[in-house]
């Protein structure tokens, strides 16, 4: 097998949650270019079949927009069922999709802001594995990557419940990369501060002061999350799983 060819996906479908924007949107899109049909989930259907259209007239591979609330189990359930029954097998998850509202301050975090937070960064992805790992077993084999956070380890005052959840996501991968071994891999890939839609909130003075920590002393672009993914989607890294990889830039806050 040529190197190229370690990173070839054609042939395997893929899920995206949180697919349509972002980070995600950025992931299917590559996934798509690499070879893969992709299923593309966020909470807004038109912004999933938007982004579907553009990756069928420019990669050409098979892509379906699915609506999905990734906290609630039904639409998880809806949501498998969906991208087994158009494409038979799926070979790739990345869990993407999160969310992390803002407070201001530990005491105002109300315990629906906190049961959403767990729900969407937590729960569902515990669910979504399970179910889609399961079938990857049952049909061979697959690779299932998480999208945790830098907050997961490097916790700040701020992101307190969000923090928290993506902590437990650098856990579960773990757990599942020995409940799915051998044959499906699950890995995790924890981003830094990157220039997605989030920054337009930044405090762009506040935010360079910040960046001048970390190592690469900048965010990252969001196609820069692209050789992460490619790398544990595909047979490049047969022997990985369980990994906690750091896209980060050196982050430091």
């Amino acid at each position: 097998m040529s190197d190229r060819d370690r990173f070839d996906l054609t042939g395997r479908t893929a899920i995206v949650t949180g697919g349509s924007r972002g980070l995600g949107r950025e992931m299917v899109l590559a996934l798509a270019q690499a070879g893969a049909d992709v299923v593309i989930a966020s909470r807004t259907l038109e912004s999933c079949e938007q982004l579907a259209s553009e990756v069928r007239e420019t990669t050409g591979r098979r892509a379906l927009p699915v609506a999905c609330h990734v906290g609630r189990w039904d639409d998880l359930e809806a949501l498998a069922d969906a991208a087994y029954d158009a494409f038979g097998t799926i070979d790739i998850l990345v869990n993407n999709a999160g969310i992390s509202p803002l407070y201001p301050d530990p005491v105002s975090v109300s315990e629906e802001l906190w049961d959403k937070v767990i729900a969407v960064n937590l729960k569902g992805v515990f669910r979504l594995t399970a179910l889609v790992g399961t079938r990857m077993m049952e049909t061979g084999g697959g690779s299932i990557i998480n999208i945790s956070s830098a907050a997961s380890w490097k916790p700040t005052p701020d992101v307190i419940p969000y923090g928290a959840a993506k902590a437990g996501i650098n856990n579960m991968t773990e757990s599942f990369a020995h409940a799915f071994g051998p044959t499906v891999r699950v890995n995790c890939i924890v981003p830094g501060a990157f220039f997605t839609d989030v920054a337009k909130h930044w405090d762009m003075e506040q935010f360079e002061t910040t960046a001048a920590r970390f190592a690469l002393r900048r965010a990252g672009q969001p196609g820069e999350i692209v050789g992460a993914l490619l790398y544990l989607a595909s047979d490049a890294s047969s022997y990985t799983t369980a990994a906690i990889l750091r896209v980060d830039g050196g982050f430091d806050p």
